[in-house]
């Protein structure tokens, strides 16, 4: 959204207000943009580096504003929530050592912040969504304290009227609501910036959104959303998700999300998205600084033209249209918003090499990629690879396919992007270096996603949910350090979880939450056959809104067939009969020790825990036995 806001605007005369200079910015840079006052003949490149700052169990650090004050350089931001930073670089014009000179830019502002953190017992993670964050903590309290965020925050609930709603399915499905936009929080991306001329716009963004598939393929990193196995790049369903100010339900209407790969290919002008962006989405509010483009453009100044930047800034394209001013001259960028952050340096400096490579050496070979793919086939192959990473199959030039990712990139695009970049003039040793990273991933099939999702497999029967996503975020912090490529990485262990206690501290790290329950109505022989089935001991009574009703444990259901069954042939008896009403009930928040008091105390052998009035897990005493054991034998092996 552009410049951090001071204060904002949502009545309709600052709105109106806002349309008025909005409208007279796209009729100047229309002029510019005919007067040939936008910069080209020049390549610059640039990146916005995102990350996540965790404490010592590896959990959300909200110290970003500590973080800031001790390194105090305008190089680093604060973002939507405090436990993430970003930092920008200075722009670099394309060509010779500039790739490897970004490298070492963007390792010594990690440097910086690292020292920062480390002041308050932190780290710094690179990854596109960190494996430990929960919703808890989501809430507004931990929303960066700047009227940015929290106008941003009510204007896209004031248009969405509700509650968001997140579904997404992979190995796994993740179904919740939220009410605050904090989950966009989740995110965090490697932005890589490329300055374009106006007159060749159209051809290079085009290529952009071509080339989008095949470069997500090979970085993908977000695999895992609240301990949940979802896409290879969830990023790309969740942040649709979290700012989607969409609330038709007629299947008639065709409403599109502010976050999207976009609709048709550009015609021939950079106008043709701003345009559709005025057209299609709703002003959120109205920043409240005067501009005049038109005036400014009359008296021979630039005009910043600061009501569209800050239009644009709440229309998320994933290769997103951008204006600046450098040095005093217009130029217009190309802004890759859907390459996750991490898993290190190197990686990351790959990603964007293979991505300058592939805008060169595509437009080589392919002059106009929209004479020879669809757009359809493009998105289509986007949310694949989004899906799938290198799994995914792609329909590609000429409607050729399906095309196996690895087989395209390895025969096809990497010697493509290796032209391209030669043709730039990017120095061979660095072409060489990050495009072979490129390759061995995709050689291995070893993604940041792939190497976090065996790595849970092969921890799959041990520990808690809670310890081996911690190992996760403990594995990827020291292997980052080593400087080693994702694929190089030995997977995570169980033992790099780090100490113990965090990962046991409150129910939900280790509640159970694949439940088996019953209706007060149904049978009690169904109960029955449940425990033996399934071989537990406590089954929860909910209605048909998911809301605890009450419990049958295997001691009552004794209680009551020694009772009553004797002197039934063939009994027909509801739950309702024997379940206790109104059971003892914690919350995912509860503490350990404050569970294992109330279990104590009123002598129960489980707890179902509730959020809100909805059943969401179960602890029981064995539970405890199966923790109470590992720790026993980590104790003593220790």
């Amino acid at each position: 959204m552009g410049e951090h806001l001071s204060a904002a605007s949502f009545e309709a005369p600052g709105l109106r207000r806002f349309m008025k200079d909005l409208l007279r910015d796209v009729q100047a840079l229309e002029e510019m943009i005919r007067g040939g006052m936008i910069e080209s003949k020049i390549r610059r490149i640039g990146v916005e580096q995102e990350l996540f700052l965790v404490d010592r169990t590896w959990s959300p650090a909200p110290i970003a504003h500590e973080a800031l004050a001790r390194m105090d350089s305008p190089d680093f931001v604060t973002e939507l929530a405090k436990f993430n930073l970003e930092f920008n670089l200075p722009p670099l014009v394309f060509g010779g050592d500039c790739l490897s000179r970004m490298e070492r830019q963007i390792v010594d502002h990690l440097r910086r912040v690292r020292e920062a953190v480390h002041e308050f017992g932190s780290e710094v993670v690179l990854t596109g969504i960190l494996p430990t964050i929960d919703i808890s903590d989501l809430g507004l309290e931990n929303m960066t304290e700047n009227p940015r965020y929290a106008a941003l925050n009510e204007s896209l609930m004031r248009l969405r009227g509700e509650d968001y709603e997140f579904r997404i399915k992979g190995i796994d499905e993740l179904l919740i609501h939220h009410n605050t936009v904090m989950l966009e929080a989740c995110n965090t991306s490697f932005q890589v910036h490329f300055q374009v001329g106006s007159e060749e716009f159209a051809k290079l963004y085009n290529m952009a959104q071509a080339a989008a598939a095949p470069l997500l393929a090979t970085c993908v990193n977000s695999p895992l959303l609240f301990g949940k196995r979802l896409w290879n790049e969830t990023r790309i369903a969740l942040f649709q998700q979290s700012i989607d100010t969409r609330n038709i339900r007629s299947h008639q209407r065709s409403v599109q999300p502010r976050v999207s790969f976009g609709t048709a290919w550009v015609r021939e002008s950079a106008m043709e998205i701003f345009r559709e962006d005025i057209a299609r989405f709703r002003v959120l509010m109205a920043s409240n600084e005067p501009s005049d483009a038109l005036a400014d453009l009359a008296a021979g100044r630039v005009p910043t033209l600061s009501a569209l930047r800050f239009h644009a800034g709440t229309v998320y394209r994933w290769n997103r249209l951008c204006y600046g001013i450098s040095d005093g001259k217009p130029h217009l960028r190309i802004e890759n918003r859907y390459v996750p952050s991490g898993p290190t340096p190197l990686d990351e400096i790959a990603n964007a090499a293979f991505w300058f490579g592939l805008l060169a050496g595509m437009t080589e070979e392919y002059a106009d990629i929209t004479r020879v793919m669809s757009f359809d086939d493009a998105r289509s192959n986007f949310l694949a690879a989004a899906r799938l990473g290198l799994g995914a199959q792609f329909t590609w030039i000429r409607g050729a396919g399906p095309l196996p990712v690895q087989t395209l990139v390895l025969e096809q695009l990497l010697p493509m992007a290796r032209d391209g970049l030669a043709t730039a003039g990017i120095d061979a040793a660095d072409i060489e270096r990050y495009l072979s990273v490129i390759e061995a991933r995709v050689r291995t099939g070893r993604t940041g996603a792939a190497w976090a999702l065996h790595s849970l497999a092969s921890m799959r029967d041990r520990g808690t949910k809670s310890e081996r996503v911690s190992a996760l975020v403990g594995a990827a912090v020291t292997r980052e350090k080593s400087g080693k490529p994702v694929h190089d990485w030995d997977l995570a262990t169980l033992a790099e979880a780090g100490d113990w206690k965090p990962n046991f501290a409150r129910v939900e790290q280790y509640m159970q939450t694949d439940l088996y329950t019953v209706n007060e109505d149904e049978l009690i022989d169904l109960v029955v056959n449940l425990m033996e089935w399934q071989h537990i001991r406590h089954v929860p009574v909910e209605d048909h809104q998911h809301r605890l009703v009450g419990l049958v444990t295997f001691r009552s259901l004794l209680r009551y067939l020694v009772r009553h069954l004797a002197h039934q042939s063939d009994p027909i008896v509801p739950v309702s009969e024997i379940m206790q009403r109104n059971p003892i009930s914690v919350t995912p928040n509860t503490p350990t020790l404050e569970a294992l008091a109330i279990m104590k105390k009123h002598r129960v052998g489980s707890l179902p825990v509730v959020e809100g009035d909805q059943l969401v897990g179960l602890v029981t005493e064995e539970d405890f036995m199966i923790m109470a054991g590992e720790l026993l034998e980590q104790q003593l092996r220790d």
